[in-house]
């Protein structure tokens, strides 16, 4: 096997696919993939699964046990620009040179066993952090949870943000469907907490784990990252936090574990640009839910314009009537090629402005390129 001139060219043999596009059910594969690596067990192990969250609260929660000090794996799907964003110790990315060691030493056995390319992405996250033998491992889940890579490994602690309809070809129609492949994450953990749930979900829960506890949603008037939808992932982390405090898992002041969670920074999430003299906010919202969650906060930006575009196997059309409530203007790909035309225009025309893009992570990072050279 000839070696690969860089990480993107690594990453190009497992097709480059984005979000859950190759999920592959199953642990055959990933367990297949970790064998010969002789993974160290941290003393923490703590999967956040849900549907919309899941990132700002292990982002959160990774800073709080950091503040504790802990040497915290980071695990977080998808990335903005660059693949290292994904893996992550101490806050710090991987470097392409431990990712491309890593990957001399896994992709031989992923391509022949027809690896999906988040199960490679959990697995080089897994060996990294065991080779740096860390305290405490964060593991986002990608696609529900009972048959999800990052299931494959056991767990401590389960945290569950809010479930709410997506990647219903993969996990079903309904709310409740969704909600007990999500629960698998609580699976043989010594912790399990939920974020409160719509509908029949949080029965689902309980039912799957009886001692799960709900956590209490706090006023967070010091939060770094915005949106009002953001005190539920905080407090997530904080719930958790203390559960592991409580259980004798962790020794740390609660308080400056709270500072820390204050004080995070979420990139893609209501993320500010300043462009000459207008202000663009730009956000990984790609589901009606994650709309919902924004709106609240929306409506007090006095925005001109929302700029909506979403990948090609999604839509964002239920939640336009809703945007038009929060801005002049709402934006598609009826009206632009693409989210960079979009953007060139509007900044040219309201120079200004006050505009919101969203609709996906590959949306987000389209406009992250095209401003940050400017």
């Amino acid at each position: 096997m000839n070696k690969p001139e860089s990480i993107e060219s690594w990453l190009e043999q497992l097709g480059q696919p984005s979000a859950d596009r190759d999920y592959k059910p199953g642990h055959a594969r990933m367990l297949d993939l970790l064998e010969p690596l002789h993974l160290q067990r941290p003393k923490l192990r703590i999967r956040i699964a849900g549907t919309n969250g899941k990132g700002s609260t292990a982002f959160m929660l990774a800073a709080a046990l950091r503040a504790c000090g802990l040497k915290v794996g980071l695990y977080t799907s998808p990335h903005i620009l660059k693949f290292n964003e994904r893996i992550r110790m101490g806050g710090i990315e991987i470097t392409d040179e431990e990712l491309t060691g890593l990957m001399e030493r896994l992709m031989p056995q992923a391509l022949k066993i027809g690896a999906s390319y988040f199960e490679v992405a959990t697995a080089l996250a897994l060996a990294h952090f065991s080779n740096a033998n860390v305290d405490a491992e964060i593991l986002e889940a990608g696609v529900g949870a009972r048959l999800d890579a990052t299931t494959a490994v056991e767990a401590d602690v389960a945290l569950i943000t809010p479930i709410a309809l997506d990647h219903q070809n993969w996990l079903g129609d309904t709310l409740e469907q969704i909600a007990l492949e999500k629960a698998y994450a609580m699976q043989e953990c010594n912790i399990s907490i939920s974020a409160p749930q719509a509908g029949e979900a949080e029965a689902i829960l309980c039912d799957f784990a009886p001692k799960m506890q709900i956590a209490e949603i706090e006023d967070w008037p010091n939060l770094s990252t915005p949106g009002s939808h953001q005190h539920i992932n905080a407090s997530l982390a904080m719930s958790a936090i203390k559960a592991m405090i409580d259980h004798g898992m962790l020794k740390c002041s609660p308080d400056r574990a709270k500072q820390a969670i204050e004080s995070t920074v979420v990139p893609g999430r209501l993320q500010k640009v300043i462009y000459d003299k207008s202000t663009v906010w730009i956000d990984a919202a790609h589901n009606r839910h994650a709309v919902e969650a924004l709106l609240p906060t929306l409506k007090e930006m006095s925005l001109d314009t929302i700029i909506v575009f979403t990948r090609e196997d999604r839509s964002l059309v239920d939640s336009l009537e809703l945007l038009s409530d929060c801005a002049d203007r709402v934006i598609t790909d009826a009206d632009y090629a693409n989210v960079t035309d979009a953007l060139n225009a509007e900044l040219q025309s309201h120079t200004n402005g006050r505009f919101l893009i969203l609709g996906s992570f590959i949306t987000v990072a389209a406009a992250i390129k095209h401003l940050q050279p400017r």
